[in-house]
């Protein structure tokens, strides 16, 4: 199956806490940090969720 690398690019600092928890919840936690995932639908929602956070990448 496919796969997906999510980049945090931007600090989740000062925003809402349901975007905080995705953040953790997707494993990124300093600012570069990247995570490589299953391109599933639940993944692509959370990355879409905080879209403005994240660099999203296809391998």
């Amino acid at each position: 199956m496919a796969q997906i690398k999510i980049t945090l690019v931007n600090s989740p600092i000062g925003r809402i806490p349901a975007q905080r928890k995705t953040v953790v919840a997707l494993g990124l936690g300093k600012l570069g940090s990247s995570v490589v995932k299953e391109d599933t639908a639940a993944m692509r929602g959370m990355a879409n969720s905080i879209s403005h956070l994240v660099k999203v990448e296809e391998i």
